[in-house]
């Protein structure tokens, strides 16, 4: 199966988010290359919430180039078989976890924004961080850091904000 069917799949059993879901389905539809950063009209991506709720913390990464706190997450490469697997792959090089789990039951939101290179779909995911991980900033980020639940309001936006409460919600 190719990473396009495995998206039609996984957003056709997501079961929130209806006229959202509908939108990314609509856009795959039209658009073949609807997977790839080249699609000029805007393309499926993949992130990672990186979430420790032994100590009731999420890792946010300040992006390099928006300048922003934010999940983990970018675009599909072709290695990737699986959204899953693009969410792990992401969640794994930007915050420097080996060991991640993704949180049974698929994606926990979806979310579309405009960004500088097209609007990006996003599947959201969340994973889990092993006991004792230690993080590793990447080339993509300026910091990593781990914040406690209610302090991620003060330093992400809405999006953010959203995705960790539906984390906590699947917990």
């Amino acid at each position: 199966m190719s990473l396009f069917d495995d998206a039609v799949l996984v957003l056709k059993g997501y079961e929130d988010q209806e006229e959202l879901r509908q939108t990314y389905l609509d856009h795959l539809a039209t658009h073949p290359d609807g997977m790839w950063k080249a699609c000029g009209d805007g393309h499926i991506t993949a992130s990672a919430l990186v979430i420790d709720p032994s100590r009731g913390q999420v890792l946010l990464t300040l992006h390099r180039k928006l300048r922003m706190w934010l999940q983990m997450g970018g675009h599909c490469e072709p290695v990737d078989e699986t959204l899953a697997a693009a969410a792990l792959r992401e969640g794994t090089e930007e915050s420097g976890i080996e060991g991640l789990t993704l949180l049974p039951g698929g994606p926990v939101r979806l979310d579309r924004h405009h960004t500088p290179c097209a609007w990006h779909l996003d599947v959201q995911y969340a994973a889990l961080a092993p006991a004792g991980a230690a993080e590793a900033i990447s080339d993509e980020s300026l910091d990593l850091r781990w914040y406690a639940y209610d302090e991620v309001a003060d330093v992400a936006d809405e999006s953010v904000v959203q995705l960790l409460e539906a984390t906590r919600a699947r917990l």
